[in-house]
């Protein structure tokens, strides 16, 4: 079985000079269809999505970023925050880039699935059915907790920079 490879980019602003940290939001989205409808904490996620080996990761991170938001990624430039390995096994790959996005601009890709399940009936759904800007406490509260290193490394670099 091959290796499920996943690519995103995390969007985020910088905090002025009077706020705590250098890191004042990043852009998470929310999960769309019907298992994550009623869950807030644990169902947000880095615009991501899998890809194939034939594909670079910073290549597929992009196209992902245009299917689940229906926008073109920002220009850049790429903060590359490394690999992440998943409990299900999935190796995501993530990069920052500074930007700024109108949630109400958002106009996500959808998914097919069968819905109520074993009932022959297949519905479509939003890929990511919100998006949101959230200060960092907040987008760990949110975050599917196999991404939670993502922020970290992100808040380390600009810590530096």
């Amino acid at each position: 079985m091959t290796q499920k490879r996943s690519a995103g980019l995390l969007l985020f602003r910088r905090a002025g000079a009077d706020a705590p940290g250098p890191l004042a939001a990043v852009l998470l989205g929310h999960m769309g269809g019907p298992f994550f409808e009623r869950k807030d904490a644990g169902a947000w996620s880095i615009p991501k999505g899998e890809y194939e080996p034939d594909e670079a990761a910073e290549d597929a991170a992009r196209r992902e970023f245009e299917e689940e938001l229906g926008l073109a990624p920002p220009p850049g430039p790429y903060l590359p925050l490394g690999e992440v390995r998943q409990a299900n096994g999935k190796l995501v790959t993530v990069w920052a880039v500074e930007a700024e996005l109108d949630p109400e601009a958002v106009r996500p890709g959808t998914f097919r699935m069968e819905w109520p399940p074993r009932s022959g009936t297949y519905q479509e759904f939003p890929e990511i059915d919100r998006v949101a800007w959230c200060v960092p406490a907040e987008a760990q509260a949110k975050l599917v907790k196999g991404q939670f290193t993502f922020l970290e490394r992100l808040s380390e670099l600009l810590a530096d920079g």
